[in-house]
């Protein structure tokens, strides 16, 4: 029997009857247009809700949403404020709600707030925060969607993301046409009943604040009426202002829209995510260095990374469970933490960039040489030993140290050793390293090679490092 040629195939579902739409492809677009028209049944898309909830990554979902994204491909986005030229870690969950999206087969949308970013959100502030100018907003959205591009694919296709600036649509938007046009459709009550601004009512609250829900709100309903986006997401500290958008929608367009958020991270301690002693850790590899960042995540109590590995990878359900269950039997080798922190060092910086601050950390903690040493660019290494005591000599007091034992008593002022005696008797103890290298004679002369042509590395004993530091 000759078969019928067809530009589209049918699946089995619809041939039995049930209501599945055909996937349309012609033979020339090949493979990957074939794997695009599977996507978009919902017989073989991933169900996003639940993707999130084993995650652990669903604070709310207004009703009717799970059902919206299981019915057909849907386009969805999330809000990054440009408030500086990086990201931080904090950030990664909601771009990693939008990688998880991408992944069930769903549009991601990601708006760089050019124009909110000169209001400032109330949400989770106890004070007003400062304006920027419009010139350090625009250098920071380049930078911002820099970011995103390592985590998102932008190369088109029914689920590939797309960038959106809400300046475009505020710019030339009149205040006496917004307030006509968008503010007569939400009431006063409306807004102060909202947990945003009840908590700054005592402390104060600028009109400029106070606007910011009805601002992102409209963010919502044009990208709704544009861009056909369905359901935002985002922080719990956004529900507000997500609803706010879709009561915009169904006042002004007459449609049907969606809100999630995803629960604020909290650490086991009850410190910070996301901080440390140095601030935020940034994505920027120029404000948190790839050593710090790796060593943020391998630092992780056992109970912090069994809940970071499901929110900050994309690691398959079983995995995760046999990597848990892996750790519990020997939790001393932190297989979970190094799991984690390699899987995200790479995703945020790169291979390479983990391969040296796995290097450095070795060589911190572990055994090494001088060549590993050296091979450690300026940055990581004051990263590695920052904190460790510097001490500041001049390049000719270095080349007049008689030997070794002068070097680390005289010269360096007590710095290392209060004494000569105390110095020669841990050399020929063996207890006393430069760069790396044991020092076997304490009337050694001081011909090392300066790493970077100004450090001198100094271990005393095994746990104590100094870093000279060689000034013209």
């Amino acid at each position: 029997m000759r078969r019928k040629k067809n530009n589209y195939l049918t699946s089995s579902k619809a041939a039995s009857g049930n209501k599945v739409p055909p996937l349309h492809f012609t033979p020339d677009q090949g493979l990957s247009a074939y794997i695009c028209a599977l996507i978009q049944t919902s017989s073989m898309r991933k169900n996003f809700v639940q993707e999130l909830r084993w995650r652990g990554m669903v604070h709310d979902i207004t009703p009717g949403a799970e059902e919206q994204l299981q019915k057909e491909v849907t386009a969805g986005y999330i809000g990054f404020d440009p408030t500086a030229d990086s990201l931080h870690i904090g950030n990664l969950v909601q771009i990693m709600t939008l990688v998880h999206f991408q992944r069930c087969g769903h549009k991601p949308v990601a708006l760089v707030g050019g124009a909110t970013g000169m209001v400032g959100d109330p949400s989770g502030k106890a004070a007003e925060r400062n304006l920027l100018s419009e010139d350090i907003l625009r250098h920071n959205e380049s930078c911002v969607k820099k970011q995103l591009e390592k985590f998102l694919d932008f190369s088109g296709g029914v689920s590939g993301a797309e960038m959106v600036n809400n300046y475009d649509w505020f710019k030339n938007f009149r205040f006496l046409d917004f307030i006509r046009e968008v503010g007569k459709h939400i009431t006063v009550n409306y807004m102060m009943a909202k947990d945003s601004v009840q908590k700054r009512l005592e402390t104060g609250l600028s009109f400029t604040e106070f606007s910011y829900q009805l601002v992102q709100g409209y963010d919502y309903y044009w990208l709704f009426k544009h861009k056909g986006c369905r359901i935002q997401m985002g922080g719990s500290d956004q529900w507000g202002n997500i609803v706010t958008g879709t009561e915009l929608i169904r006042r002004m367009e007459g449609g049907e829209a969606y809100a999630l958020t995803t629960p604020l991270i909290t650490k086991a301690d009850g410190t910070k995510f996301g901080k440390t002693e140095q601030g935020n850790v940034w994505l920027d590899p120029n404000r948190t260095s790839p050593y710090r960042f790796f060593q943020y995540w391998l630092n992780a109590s056992d109970e912090d990374a069994m809940n970071f590995i499901r929110i900050f990878t994309e690691l398959p359900q079983e995995e995760i469970t046999d990597l848990v269950s892996k750790h519990l039997q020997a939790p001393h080798l932190r297989a979970l933490q190094h799991e984690l922190a390699k899987l995200i060092t790479i995703r945020v910086h790169s291979a390479d960039e983990y391969q040296a601050a796995l290097q450095a950390s070795q060589i911190l903690f572990g055994n090494s040489v001088t060549e590993d040493l050296r091979r450690l660019d300026e940055a990581t290494l004051l990263a590695v030993f920052d904190g460790v005591p510097q001490v500041n000599i001049s390049r000719s007091s270095l080349e007049a140290a008689s030997n070794i034992t002068d070097l680390l008593s005289e010269v360096t002022k007590g710095g290392i050793f209060p004494s000569k005696g105390e110095a020669r008797k841990m050399i020929q103890g063996g207890g006393v390293s430069v760069n790396k290298a044991r020092i076997e004679n304490p009337h050694e002369k001081p011909a090392f090679e300066l790493l970077h042509n100004r450090y001198l590395l100094v271990q005393k004993g095994k746990k104590n490092y100094f870093l000279i530091s060689v000034v013209d």
